[in-house]
């Protein structure tokens, strides 16, 4: 046993093992946790807090810009979906330094929807995009204050990590074509791998794009892990340069992002087509469930390095709240970013002022210098966005799962080879349908065991692992490793009958280890009620052990305890196998120096 050396406290004192929780605030900072904030921040934090901002800024702009066209939609609303976003997060979210804006994990949900209900229209494209962030908004917030913080953690991790690295592979693909300097109509990461290909034999590539596209990807790889070094602002920096010094545009047909307009987002309901409200609620929802997935998986993780609580459902609240204004400001759906928040640690960020600044900066880009990245490369925002969609990519342990546990490796491939194949929307569908499945084949089919006595082992034992585990003579313990409902209770049924049936003595008392069960539902007291008639007719009496008091509680209601008797019920296995031995004769030879 180790011991860190560096945590000592004094013998007297607790130790903090769980961040701390905010202290009593009332109604108004519960909801809008950035006015609990505001009212403690210090002066000494406002420095730390703007230059992060600042520094996160020069993220901000090149990302969201690769990420709205990523997504199907002109560079400019991806600067839309970052300001007004990181603002409203600041007041409704309870992480302190947690970066939210476009992110290439939704980049494929959106595309699906935006790209074939578009027709090619991109104020149409930026509607249904709209509508997406706020049917996300409204799930989240609807969760959040329904206290459903807990969702995703249903979500195995195989099941996560397949479904996320069928979007990233799907992400990759769609960028690979803007990479090489020319475009397909992508129709699905595997029939988009034989349009690339096609478009490469064929001579579409454009190498002069795709020389800057890979030596920004180059760039960005070589100092992804540097905090210091901003390596996406380097290379997007070094690409216009080049391209605009060069005049690369005109002369070597380099596809550009071109001037953005002039102007702040301004409040625009997202109208839709009756026919686009199928679509765009389910790629909503598949947003909502994606982006609460990372932020609250990011969110724990920060709140655990910085000592702080965060409240679950709020987090949900406060990602909706920022999808809605993403939705009703020209934006499009958001989500935590795992790359800006590490930015904005590094620089020094306080609080979520740090966003409020960036949020700023990047306003003030589009007021005062809407051209300055006029000259920047669609290559070279491919090349963002694929450096992006590669840190998506779960391998090293889901080679750990496929070691410890081979079934689980292959549900994530499962899941992966659904989001490759039928799309990022139906294979999300899948996931959390297998999801479901996984949960109740779990509850359906669990673990029950016979018990036994073991040689020099205190208590009762499973004989299937315990094969020489000694047995009273008529007495069956049988233990049910689960909540006992209406999906379970027939094989709860069927697997006492076939322990008294398999017994190696004509049983007299069955007796069900209870410890583990930790609810009943009508359903399964019904059919506890007719296993003890079956029983009762056998000659055998139904007994439980070791029951939870809310459990027993629900049996009285259920009329269980009454049709039993209050002398079926013993606090512990011991006092169930003492009660029948005074009750059973037994031959004592074996059993004289057993006794519980």
């Amino acid at each position: 046993m180790t011991v860190d050396p560096t945590a000592t406290r004094s013998p007297t004192q607790r130790p903090a093992l769980r961040p701390q929780m905010a202290g009593d605030r009332g109604a108004a900072e519960r909801w809008l946790p950035g006015l609990n904030t505001l009212k403690h921040y210090q002066p000494s934090w406002i420095k730390h807090d703007v230059v992060a901002g600042l520094v996160l800024a020069t993220m901000l702009v090149p990302a969201g810009i690769a990420y709205a066209v990523a997504s199907g939609l002109p560079g400019i609303y991806g600067l839309y979906a970052t300001i007004v976003p990181l603002i409203v997060y600041a007041l409704f979210g309870p992480s302190r330094i947690l970066v939210l804006g476009p992110d290439s994990s939704l980049a494929a949900v959106i595309l699906a929807v935006v790209l074939p209900l578009s027709g090619g229209d991109p104020m149409r494209a930026v509607a249904l995009a709209g509508a997406m962030a706020i049917v996300s908004g409204v799930v989240c917030v609807a969760a959040g204050l329904a206290k459903l913080g807990f969702v995703t953690e249903l979500l195995s991790k195989p099941i996560r990590y397949g479904y996320m690295n069928g979007i990233a592979l799907t992400v990759l693909l769609s960028q690979v074509p803007k990479l090489l300097g020319f475009s397909i109509e992508s129709q699905g990461p595997l029939r988009d791998i034989i349009a690339i290909g096609n478009g490469v034999t064929s001579g579409k590539t454009n190498w002069t794009a795709f020389a800057i596209g890979a030596a920004t990807l180059a760039v960005i790889l070589l100092l992804k892990r540097s905090k210091v070094v901003p390596g996406i602002l380097i290379a997007v920096i070094g690409a216009t340069a080049v391209v605009g010094m060069l005049d690369l545009a005109k002369g070597a047909g380099v596809s550009v992002l071109g001037p953005l307009p002039q102007g702040l987002p301004s409040f625009r309901i997202p109208w839709l087509f009756s026919t686009d409200f199928a679509t765009v609620l389910s790629g909503g929802l598949a947003v909502a469930l994606i982006s609460f997935a990372d932020t609250s998986v990011l969110s724990r993780a920060y709140a655990a390095r910085t000592r702080t609580y965060v409240d679950p459902n709020q987090e949900l609240v406060g990602l909706g709240a920022a999808n809605l204004a993403a939705g009703f400001f020209q934006g499009f759906p958001i989500s935590s970013s795992s790359s800006r928040t590490p930015v904005a640690e590094a620089a020094g960020a306080m609080t979520q002022m740090t966003g409020i600044t960036g949020a700023l900066a990047v306003a003030l880009l589009i007021i005062a210098a809407p051209n300055l990245l006029q000259n920047l490369p669609t290559s070279t925002l491919a090349a963002v966005v694929i450096a992006s969609a590669i840190g998506l990519f779960e391998i090293q342990d889901l080679m750990r799962i496929y070691r410890m546990q081979k079934w689980e490796f292959w549900l994530s491939i499962v899941c992966f080879a659904g989001v490759a194949v039928f799309g990022a929307i139906q294979g999300i569908a899948l996931a959390v349908i297998i999801a479901l499945g996984q949960f109740l084949w779990d509850a359906w089919r669990p673990h029950y065991a016979v018990l036994g006595r073991a040689e020099g082992i205190k208590g009762y034992h499973d004989i299937s692992r315990y094969p020489d585990a000694r047995r009273i003579p008529g007495l069956v313990l049988f233990r049910w490793d689960a909540p006992l409902f209406f999906a379970n209770a027939e094989l709860f049924q069927d697997c006492v009958i076939t322990a008294v049936e398999t017994a190696p003595t004509p049983a007299r008392w069955v007796v069900v280890a209870s410890e583990p069960i930790t609810n009943v539902d009508v359903t399964a007291a019904d059919t506890v009620a007719e296993l003890d008639r079956t029983l009762q007719k056998a000659g055998i009496a139904l007994c439980f052990a070791e029951l939870k008091d809310p459990v027993k509680d629900k049996l009285k209601r259920f009329g269980l305890v009454k049709q039993l008797g209050e002398q079926a019920f013993f606090p512990t296995i011991g006092a169930a196998v003492s009660a029948y031995l005074k009750e059973i004769p037994v031959d004592w030879v074996d059993w004289e120096d057993r006794l519980p």
